[in-house]
């Protein structure tokens, strides 16, 4: 199995780690959580480097790679949603959406039928992890004594109910309308598709 491929396992395989430091009572573990789950994004990002550097491209890792990616910033939603941070319901909204959309690209490749991706979908994206990103770090550091104490005023305003229910209502409407634009565009493709499988 090529190194990409591989990459791709362990960023699966890291998932349930990451999900049980980070939901863990323990600061420690939760600090340690940060730390596994920029692991497991910067394995993403190396291996697409490889994959298109020494064209390490599989028809498995074309299926298994953005399922990855998916399921790694699922758990993230998952986890904060279980700490009553982010609502329940625009995560399911994501996480269907990211599903759908990424279930139907992969099967669509594996099929060699070409999928027309946007700007947009990446910019929904990027909103994604740097939303993540930013609850991690701030999370984390609430759950740090020594970088907390004497800032509760500070991280207050960062953890502002009102700021990440809107931010991630923003998020979910953004995530939601670029999946509806992605199956509209791709629609006759979607329907060549089931075509075949019949």
């Amino acid at each position: 199995m090529v190194l990409p491929n591989q990459l791709t396992i362990l960023r699966i395989i890291l998932t349930p780690v990451f999900l049980y430091f980070f939901l863990s009572s323990e600061p420690l573990y939760k600090q340690i959580s940060l730390g596994i789950f920029i692991v497991a994004a910067l394995t993403d990002w190396y291996d697409g480097w490889l994959a298109r550097k020494f064209n390490y491209i599989t028809t498995w890792g074309k299926f298994w790679d953005p399922l990855a990616d998916k399921i790694l910033t699922s758990s993230a939603f998952i986890g904060f949603a279980f700490l009553d941070i982010v609502p329940f319901w625009m995560v399911i909204i994501i996480i269907l959406r990211d599903f759908i959309v990424t279930g139907l690209r992969a099967y669509a490749d594996y099929k060699n039928i070409s999928f027309q991706t946007s700007y947009y979908a990446k910019w929904k994206t990027f909103l994604q992890m740097t939303f993540l990103y930013y609850l991690l770090l701030i999370y984390t550091c609430i759950h740090t004594s020594s970088i907390y104490k004497g800032n509760e005023e500070i991280f207050s305003i960062l953890m502002n109910e009102y700021f990440i229910y809107f931010t991630m209502l923003a998020i979910t409407i953004i995530t939601f309308h670029s999946g509806a634009q992605y199956l509209f565009r791709n629609r006759l493709l979607i329907l060549k598709l089931l075509k075949n499988e019949n």
